[in-house]
């Protein structure tokens, strides 16, 4: 393969990962590009289901610029539609087979998808709005007519060239699919083409392999994903997560890269067997989507080979914030500096910028921004800042403050913040005093109303397996740790967090299951 030509491609301006895939497929036609199970898709194949995928929207009239939906598990053709689709300049707006069917319709009709790919869980999932989805349907797994193979062109099928510009829209991702109306993030081609640039820095490229096991709808995958096959990599696909399994992929391929959420990462750690694998090929692990706690970070740095960087951001994009753990011992706690080039400040109530040492909310601008929601121009203004110089920003509605060396520490999401008796208290700290309890193995504050205070924070515990620890004990002992403002009205006990699929903890939920809780019965 020739990496000078690699290079000389992504020093342009602007590119495709369609481009790219195609490049790979002449360099290199029989490397791995794709892997679920046994099943292996090299780029000659992965380029050749991509024309036929673009040929076949195209035959459907499928115009560039047009939508298509997908809500379904991760597979080997998810990848190449979604991939695919890009080629033809289709925008692609991957749904959360998690949402309700409600939210669903919602989303494919605000969207405008002309046809929609489903799976059979998927199918069940959106069977009570299906009346309202106007798409043509087809099942991406082949489980009802018309199937994958149905609908895909025969092979050797060519598109027609598109010539895509930096700013159409590459996907659409919706930021709500359980409450209120879902919002459609729009992301250009641009900012994944920075994306892939940025992937090099961090050791992706030809020899790279990735295990994927968070779902391909997620920005968090994709960030991952993308750089991996649009430089020459191999993406392993894992329809569901789980811990042994994943260990077990990571040493069979010799796994050098993983974007993994915090939860996986507790789960990974705490396995028994994990000291056991094999993980000396890694060179770079990610993390992202969810607070990252500082122990869990040093378990890692002491157990697991090869770098470990927290990414801060927004699917929104904006800013980012890079912590590169593995060169940063101390500053664990924090979620790192500003990345390159990335202009990241914090701002008030009055949307002032915060001085030096101060708390403020959030905001980012960098090359890599959303072009906005799609058809909302109202949530995108109250989604932007401008600096008095003009410049636009996007805010994240987290709380955070800089330290004296310019690492950012978050304190919670601006919306979690509870203000109790005119003190602010930072559900964030209080469960970092939680977690440092050795029968506590995982927390969540919240805030919920009060007649006396306005508001006051409540806890949900999970305790570590075998504990004889009480509800009153544990609050007891947390009660005499923090300050009177801190202190918690009440401690709950709980199997398990509910949270997304990935691992964003519902605080919603547990407000509402608190609420109910103490409603009287009527």
């Amino acid at each position: 393969m020739n990496l000078q030509s690699l290079d000389t491609l992504l020093e342009a301006p602007f590119g495709t990962i369609a481009d790219l895939i195609h490049f790979h497929a002449e360099a290199r036609p029989s490397h791995p590009a794709l892997v679920q199970d046994e099943r292996v898709v090299s780029y000659a194949e992965l380029d050749a289901l991509m024309d036929r995928v673009a040929a076949s929207l195209q035959r459907d009239g499928v115009a560039a610029r047009d939508a298509i939906a997908i809500c379904a598990g991760s597979s080997i053709e998810y990848a190449a539609l979604f991939l695919g689709a890009l080629r033809a300049g289709v925008a692609v707006a991957p749904l959360a087979p998690s949402s309700t069917a409600a939210s669903l319709a919602l989303m494919i009709g605000d969207c405008e998808a002309k046809l929609l790919f489903l799976d059979a869980a998927s199918a069940e999932t959106l069977a009570p709005a299906m009346n309202e989805v106007r798409a043509t349907i087809v099942r991406l797994d082949g489980s009802a007519s018309p199937g994958w193979n149905d609908w895909l062109a025969a092979p050797g099928a060519r598109p027609q060239a598109v010539d895509i510009q930096l700013d159409w829209i590459f996907n659409i991702i919706y930021s709500s699919g359980t409450t209120g109306t879902p919002k459609g993030i729009t992301q250009p081609h641009s900012m994944r083409w920075m994306h892939v640039r940025r992937g090099t820095m961090n050791g992706y490229g030809p020899d790279a392999v990735t295990v994927v096991s968070t779902p391909l709808y997620s920005n968090t995958t994709l960030v991952s994903f993308f750089p991996t096959v649009a430089l020459g990599g191999t993406a392993v696909l894992m329809a569901k997560f789980d811990a042994g399994a994943w260990l077990a992929l990571a040493e069979k391929h010799r796994a050098t890269h993983a974007m993994l959420v915090p939860v996986q990462y507790q789960r990974l750690m705490a396995y028994p067997d994990f000291d056991r694998h094999d993980l000396s090929s890694f060179r770079m692990k990610f993390c992202t989507s969810a607070p990252f706690s500082a122990v869990l970070k040093a378990d890692i740095l002491k157990r697991w080979p090869g770098g470990l960087i927290e990414y801060y951001g927004m699917t929104e994009g904006g800013g980012t914030c890079i912590l590169e753990a593995h060169n940063h011992p101390d500053k664990l706690h924090t979620v790192g500096k500003p990345a390159p080039e990335h202009d990241i400040r914090l701002i008030d109530e009055a949307g002032r910028e915060a001085a030096p040492g101060e708390i403020g909310e959030v905001v980012g601008h960098s090359g890599a921004m959303m072009s906005g929601y799609y058809r909302q121009p109202e949530k995108t203004a109250e989604a932007e800042w401008h600096s008095p110089e003009g410049k636009r920003f996007i805010r994240t509605g987290d709380m955070g403050r800089f330290d004296a060396e310019g690492f950012l520490t978050l304190l919670d999401r601006k919306k979690d913040m509870i203000i109790s008796g005119g003190f602010n208290i930072y559900p964030s700290d209080l469960e970092v005093v939680l977690r440092q309890h050795p029968d506590v193995a995982d927390a969540s504050v919240v805030g919920v109303p009060s007649e006396a205070w306005g508001e006051t924070p409540v806890a949900w515990v999970v305790k570590r397996g075998g504990s004889g620890l009480s509800e009153a004990a544990l609050l007891d002992w947390f009660n005499a740790q923090v300050g009177k403002t801190q202190r918690l009205s009440a401690l709950r006990f709980i199997d398990s967090l509910p949270r997304s699929a990935i691992g964003k903890v519902l605080k919603r939920e547990l407000r509402d299951r608190y609420g109910d809780e103490v409603r009287p019965a009527r």
